[in-house]
């Protein structure tokens, strides 16, 4: 009797879970809004894709995923407030100094 292991693959993990943290990350240093966006959209995506995968074939990159998702969506609010603020500083600020 021979002995042959059983080969199974290792899980891989979801390259849009990746190209999530990685934009939530960039979103803080270089691409402040676009970045957001895409961290956004590709963890929604990943998380997705990993939900779909058979259960024998598991994915990983939940954790990429959510943390993409959790940089993105705060820099995408903070964003809106800082445009919000920009507009009442601007809109108040020239109402204050007599410019109709």
């Amino acid at each position: 009797m021979s002995y042959q292991p059983s080969y199974r693959p290792g899980n891989t993990t979801s390259s849009l879970a990746v190209v999530s943290l990685v934009f939530g990350i960039l979103t803080w240093i270089l691409l402040p809004f676009i970045g957001a966006l895409v961290a956004i959209v590709c963890g929604h995506l990943a998380r997705g894709e990993i939900r779909r995968s058979p259960i024998d074939n598991r994915m990983e990159g939940d954790g990429m995923a959510v943390a993409g998702l959790v940089l993105g969506y705060v820099q995408l609010a903070l964003c809106v407030l800082g445009i919000f603020l920009l507009m009442a500083v601007l809109i108040f600020g020239f109402a204050f100094a007599g410019w109709h």
